[in-house]
């Protein structure tokens, strides 16, 4: 059999690294302790009281403000039930923003989800009387939720999912290969997309350098054009007054794909390498998952649990290894492309995005052979 180097050096038709899917969320610092709420809510809101009932009438200014958006720039409001898929739902609306060409909102999406909201309450012995002492904390609510399905000239589709109530939180996700697309597309290169990569490019050189320009600035860049044009809920007094979102990853992906030429030789490569893997960290014991009922002599399934942790459901072959809140993918799909993928890395300031992406790449660095 041919070993890994002469597979990737033959057979290999594409190489690229980037930064794949971003998940972040957007929250107020200056929010984010009983006595920061209610300086914000005596002092720079003027309520004398500062309950959560304040911070309900700046939720219901901030819905009303959502649906005046949305009427203002014909954009369909979609109520979420239950249960519904929602990516799925907004699909339709916004593959008829890509195919008009629009950058804008293509769909606002309602959801009743569970949040962390602030709450008060009147301390023990105060209810009833006139004015009673409030006491302030944070609990779990199902709220609505506003899902904005944005496309945007830069990013291409983008998700931004805000809710009504107090601390007014945010959460964005974009796609770094969406985002190469655009430029490449700006730059009259021809390419052919994968879901989350690219079979195949013109100009590979050309993209593997797009792909490594995505830096901070490009996050925090989209992050404030779209605050500016999306509703809010505050005001440019409390932005003035300091009252400013800091960004913080959530889930942050770099993907390393290589497309095969030959999908027989990139297979190889895949259970190769999974075979070469089976020991590593030196287990104790390695368990097999079927994914489908294992019958012996007779009609009735065989007893027993059947399990795997190698190859999983269907015939293209992976590979993960988890190591805290991070894990690395390896995997052959669509029988010529084999990803590499470091999600679930997490870090407080999205300033930090270079710092993020170093641990993929050391990794990689001492993988030259199995990568």
């Amino acid at each position: 059999m041919a070993g890994y180097a002469t597979l990737l050096r033959d057979h290999v038709t594409l190489t690229c690294r980037s930064v794949d899917r971003i998940f972040f969320r957007a929250c107020v610092p200056r929010l984010q302790s009983a006595g920061m709420v209610c300086q914000f809510l005596r002092w720079q809101r003027g309520y004398p009281i500062p309950s959560s009932a304040a911070f309900g009438k700046m939720g219901e200014a901030y819905v009303t403000e959502v649906h005046k958006f949305a009427k203002a720039n014909g954009i369909p409001v979609q109520y979420f039930a239950k249960g519904e898929k929602k990516e799925v739902a907004a699909r339709p609306y916004i593959d008829a923003a890509a195919a008009a060409g629009m950058s804008g909102v293509a769909l606002i999406g309602i959801a009743q989800e569970k949040a962390v909201t602030w709450r008060s309450w009147p301390a023990k012995g105060q209810r009833g009387t006139a004015h009673p002492h409030m006491e302030r904390g944070r609990q779990m609510a199902f709220v609505n939720h506003f899902c904005f399905y944005v496309r945007d000239a830069g990013w291409g589709p983008a998700f931004w999912k805000t809710s009504a109530y107090a601390p007014f939180p945010a959460w964005i996700y974009l796609n770094g290969h969406e985002r190469a697309r655009r430029q490449l597309a700006r730059a009259g290169i021809g390419f052919t997309g994968l879901d989350n990569g690219f079979a195949s490019c013109e100009d590979p050189a050309l993209l593997q350098r797009l792909c490594g320009r995505l830096g901070p600035g490009a996050v925090t860049s989209f992050f404030w054009r779209w605050q500016d044009r999306l509703p809010s809920p505050f005001t440019r007094a409390d932005l003035r007054a300091g009252y400013v979102y800091e960004l913080a990853f959530r889930q942050f992906e770099v993907s390393g794909t290589r497309v095969s030429g030959r999908p027989a030789a990139g297979r190889a490569f895949f259970e190769g390498l999974i075979r070469d893997h089976l020991g590593l960290g030196r287990p104790g014991q390695v368990s097999l998952v079927f994914g489908r009922n294992v019958r012996l002599a007779g009609p009735h399934p065989a007893p027993g649990t059947f399990r795997t942790t190698v190859i999983t459901r269907g015939v293209d072959p992976e590979i993960t290894c988890h190591c805290k809140s991070s894990r690395t993918r390896q995997y052959f799909k669509e029988h010529r492309a084999g990803d590499l993928r470091h999600p679930g890395l997490r870090r407080r300031a999205a300033t930090q995005l270079r710092e993020l992406e170093r641990p993929a790449r050391s990794w990689r660095a001492r993988q030259p052979a199995s990568v």
